[in-house]
């Protein structure tokens, strides 16, 4: 398939602030670092905050991928049976929750925040099912119809919204709670590291369902194609397929492996034991330039059938 930045700054911004939000709602829940009531307000308003502004980012970059912007709302109106529309519901009332919830620290409601933030909790759950099944629900599309994508969406998200924490933590003085979030982020790294893996080795083995005998009903052994029929690219050409070749698809492979998950969790290491903000920064700079690759790659590799046909432009 062909990726398209728009949906790949937008999974990967909502995925991280989701995280984050889950992170600064389970330290209010457990009383995670021991802080006074003041701090945790501030920090908790200050997170959610930037879990905002990423939801907005991300939010505003989808527009890139609509043909009529004007006519977005109409993305909505299959939500019966589009994840796709459940999604475009879901996401407004995740930044609404998010809302509420940074309004009732601001103004501290403590007593409503925890069901606020329960409520908005369940909502960003529903947004990663939603993300994540309008890709796992393509059913012809074998390397993104597992139960491996939805894991790795919602592994991925809080591992960067955990690296994000931890960062946010260290800027604004809140000391106990490095520590805690960084032991977080490495867990839910190595676990996203293992997941995102076992997808690379199930989809490597993936078989086409398809052939061009099958296609087109000719059971010759040796079927080429010379040409399309026609002289220039198509729509075909364009959105069903990246263009590049397997030597491009295997370095991005191997640059995010390396940048989502042992290089930040290195810098994490350095950053945790030497006070550094610096390191942590770079952690978290490393993990979501890598998504953006991670991401790429998801998209790139998933072989639309309509490929054994569309394979010579002229």
């Amino acid at each position: 398939m062909q990726p398209a930045f728009s949906v790949i700054f937008l999974t990967t911004l909502i995925g991280a602030a989701q995280g984050l939000f889950l992170a600064l709602y389970g330290t209010e829940i457990s009383g995670l670092g021991g802080l006074a009531p003041e701090d945790s307000q501030r920090f908790l308003f200050a997170g959610n905050g930037v879990a905002l502004v990423l939801t907005g980012l991300g939010l505003f970059a989808s527009f890139f991928h609509l043909g009529r912007p004007e006519r977005a709302w109409r993305s909505a109106a299959m939500w019966r049976t589009s994840w796709l529309s459940r999604e475009v519901i879901v996401l407004p009332l995740f930044m609404l929750g998010l809302f509420l919830y940074g309004g009732a620290h601001f103004l501290g409601l403590s007593g409503s925040t925890v069901l606020i933030g329960a409520a908005v909790a369940l909502v960003c759950l529903a947004l990663f099912v939603c993300t994540a099944m309008i890709y796992a629900s393509v059913r012809f599309l074998q390397e993104w119809a597992s139960p491996l994508t939805l894991v790795n969406y919602l592994l991925l998200g809080c591992a960067s919204g955990l690296t994000l924490a931890t960062l946010l933590a260290a800027v604004l003085g809140m000391s106990t709670l490095v520590v805690p979030y960084a032991s977080a982020a490495v867990v839910l790294t190595l676990l996203a590291l293992i997941t995102r893996s076992a997808s690379l080795v199930r989809n490597a083995r993936l078989k086409p369902k398809s052939t061009l005998q099958s296609a087109i009903g000719v059971k010759h052994p040796r079927i080429v194609q010379k040409a399309q029929g026609f002289m220039g690219g198509s729509f075909n050409t364009r959105e069903f397929f990246h263009g590049r070749s397997a030597a491009v698809l295997r370095s991005v492979k191997w640059a995010f492996l390396l940048m989502v998950f042992p290089l930040p969790l290195l810098c994490l290491a350095v950053g945790v034991n030497a006070s550094s903000i610096g390191m942590l920064g770079a952690a978290f700079a490393l993990q979501y330039v890598g998504l953006l690759a991670e991401r790429w790659f998801f998209f790139a590799q998933a072989n639309h059938p309509q490929n054994l046909y569309y394979q010579t432009i002229s």
